[in-house]
């Protein structure tokens, strides 16, 4: 496959048309043409869909497009980087996180390696589904506690763990000899863990262990709206401490306990068989040194 006619495939896709291609890269429309219909008769395919007015990509066409835009993008990077003799962070870089960790954690870093590298274009999207960062097109995603994917590596940019918190108005139920196994209490909870969740085992501060049997109040969705409704009153709730740490700090929460689960990691991670390139690289290095103990023990 002819590495130049695939960059000019790939340009004509990224800017919608032979035309605007053309003016972006200060190329003439004729050539953009002819190399793309060499790569066609070279793989065999149809990659465009001719004779409609807008640029629409056949089926072959979209699948080459996406697996090969952010290749396409490396190595121009390499390149780049060699002739200027250092490895300067450059291109699009897109991230997918957990909804939670993006806005209590990953904005503010995104825009400081914004201002810190204004050449690399940076994406953060926020979703709680498990995505593929080949067929999504992600350069890195953010997972908790991930499984082993032999496809993906990375490193644990911060362990965290999880508190149950409630209004100062609420107290943790007393444990008496004629109490149930389980103590009952009233919570706020997302419906997934309302149902793979029927107990909460809580190391509290005084150093006790309890079973708290949570009673749903209130179900939602949203991780951001439990801590909300929690805040309010609603009932207590079992949350990331990255989420309610500043909370019940000010006092607006009380944390009853640590969850007696598992430790909660955190990872970032890419493609195993994809070049580390240098904007991430750059935005690892920056994940790892602002979540470090020590920066946020500051």
């Amino acid at each position: 496959m002819d590495l130049t006619s695939l960059a000019d495939f790939n340009a004509v896709a990224q800017y919608g048309g032979f035309g605007p291609a053309a003016r972006a890269l200060d190329r003439p429309k004729a050539t953009l043409s002819r190399r793309v219909a060499d790569l066609e008769d070279a793989l065999g395919v149809r990659l465009i869909e001719r004779g409609s007015r807008r640029l629409r990509l056949t089926g072959e066409g979209l699948e080459l497009h996406e697996r090969t835009r952010g290749l396409m993008a490396e190595i121009q990077e390499a390149g780049a980087a060699l002739a200027s003799g250092a490895p300067v962070p450059r291109g699009r870089l897109r991230i997918s996180a957990p909804v939670v960790f993006s806005h209590v954690v990953l904005g503010g870093i995104a825009a400081r390696f914004a201002l810190a590298y204004p050449q690399v274009e940076v994406e953060v999207v926020a979703e709680d589904r498990i995505v593929d960062p080949a067929e999504d097109g992600y350069d890195m995603v953010i997972r908790i506690n991930p499984s082993e994917d032999e496809r993906l590596i990375g490193r644990r940019i911060l362990s965290d763990e999880r508190w149950v918190v409630a209004a100062p108005t609420m107290s943790i139920p007393a444990a008496r000899a004629s109490d149930p196994a389980h103590l009952p209490v009233p919570s706020v909870m997302s419906p997934a863990a309302a149902a793979s969740e029927p107990y909460w085992t809580v190391r509290t501060t005084a150093g006790e262990t309890r079973s708290l049997a949570p009673t749903p109040v209130l179900r939602l969705s949203s991780l951001l709206m439990v801590r909300d409704a929690a805040v309010a009153g609603v009932g207590a709730a079992l949350l990331p401490k990255l989420l309610v740490e500043r909370d019940v700090a000010a006092g607006r929460l009380v944390q009853w306990g640590v969850d007696g689960g598992p430790p909660v990691e955190i990872w970032a991670l890419y493609r195993s068989r994809r070049l580390l390139g240098a904007k991430v690289r750059a935005f690892m290095d920056m994940l790892q040194d602002l979540l470090s103990p020590e920066r946020r023990a500051a």
